[in-house]
Order: structure tokens, then C-alpha cells, then sequence
């Protein structure tokens, strides 16, 4: 899953991400208003942490511009302040919940994890497709018994697939969420771990493959 953390304080900023990713997060970091608009309007994030106490453009505008544009993305405010009335326009401006500073860590991975359950429903650590299974504690993937560990891109490459199987994902998107909006990573290192994965299959004997849309991206089959 995908991140944003919008934090005027740099040093909070990057110790947030380095907590968000020993937790197997992928994160983008940014250190104003106008910066943290431009990454969440893309739409490519699972959360945002968002300061309300930002330069350029305060986190609550931010908020309120986001759902004006229809981006749904839960957003989990952060705020030295501790007044219920900074809660109430919070929350009244389309925050998912609130979070005062300073916290603990883990009150802040609760929370993320609780903003980032599809439907209501609460997250495992596993996602399955046809005859395979992909761990997100163990960073495998496994068929019957039959097992190989997985590096971060190729972990966060499957993710993607299994969770829309049968979807046709551009290339684009695979290194939008994984490398970042900014990323100069080109098309050949998605196909490079693509190569990777598809190897990784055929050593566990899986009858799922990936399939190239030729010039365009990539999809899952073999499921039924």
C-alpha cells in the first residue's frame, strides 16, 4: 500500500516515512500545502497523513479541495493542537480521523491500518489468486506447501495484480504507486521484475501466469 505524508516538519516527516516503511508501506513525503494538493489529486495513495499547520496552504483547504474534487482517499490528520474545535472542523472538512501530536508509533499504524480496510472489511495478511498465495508478513508466495520468498518490488508488483485480478494495470500505474509520481524509473525495470515473478511462479508449479498487453501493461490468468 501506498502512503502520502504531508509534513512542514522535515525531520518528523522522514521519521514517519522510515516507521510507515519498516512496516512494509511504500511512501511519498512532502513539506507543503500546495505540494501534498498536487501528489493527492493523482489519486494514487491508499491514506494521507496530512499536518494541518502547513506553508502555502493550510492541510484543512487541502482537505476540503480534495473532496470537492471527489478524491475519496481516507486522510488521517495530524496536529500539534488539541482543541476539540480543531477536531470538530477536522472531521467536518472531510477527515477520516485525527491524530495530535506527539503520538506514539503504534496508535499511528492502528489508525493507518484501520483507514486503509477495503469495504469495511479488515485486511489479512494474505492475498490468494487461483493456486497461489501471497504473505505480506513473510514476503512469499506459495502453492501448496511450495514456497519462495519475494523482494519488496516484486511483493509490491504482485499486490497489485492479485488485488485486481484480471485487470489489465499499465505500466504507468506499477511505477506511479511503487516508484513514485516522480520517479525517473523506466519501463524496462517493471518488466525486469515482472521476469522475476513470472520465474518465482513456474518454480512453485502455480498454473497462474502474467500476461502481457503488449506496449501497455499487465494482467493475471489462469485463476479459475
Amino acid at each position: 500500500m501506498k502512503i502520502l505524508v504531508v509534513e512542514d516538519e522535515e525531520a518528523l516527516a522522514e521519521a514517519l516515512s522510515e516507521i510507515l516503511k519498516r512496516n512494509k508501506y511504500s511512501v511519498d513525503a512532502v513539506y507543503d500545502g500546495e505540494d501534498g494538493l498536487e501528489y493527492a489529486m493523482t489519486g494514487l495513495y491508499d491514506c494521507i497523513l496530512l499536518d494541518i499547520m502547513l506553508p502555502k496552504m493550510n492541510g484543512l483547504d487541502v482537505l476540503r479541495i480534495l473532496r470537492k474534487k471527489h478524491i475519496s482517499t481516507p486522510v488521517l490528520l495530524l496536529t500539534a493542537k488539541s482543541d476539540i474545535e480543531d477536531k470538530i472542523n477536522g472531521l467536518d472538512s472531510g477527515a477520516d480521523d485525527f491524530l495530535t501530536k506527539p503520538f506514539v508509533s503504534g496508535e499511528l499504524l492502528a489508525r493507518v491500518r484501520a483507514l486503509t480496510r477495503r469495504k469495511g472489511e479488515v485486511i489479512t495478511d494474505e492475498f490468494t489468486y487461483g493456486d497461489v498465495a501471497l504473505n505480506k508478513s513473510t514476503f512469499s508466495l506459495s502453492r501448496e506447501g511450495q514456497f519462495v520468498k519475494l523482494s519488496l518490488k516484486e511483493y509490491q508488483i504482485m499486490e497489485m495484480l492479485m488485488a485486481n485480478p484480471k485487470q489489465l494495470i499499465p505500466k504507468e500505474r506499477f511505477i506511479e504507486k511503487i516508484w513514485g509520481y516522480e520517479s525517473d524509473v523506466e519501463y524496462n525495470n517493471v518488466e525486469v521484475y515482472i521476469s522475476f515473478l513470472r520465474k518465482k511462479l513456474h518454480v512453485i508449479g502455480s498454473d497462474v501466469t502474467i500476461k502481457t498487453a503488449r506496449g501497455v501493461g499487465y494482467f493475471l490468468e489462469g485463476g479459475d
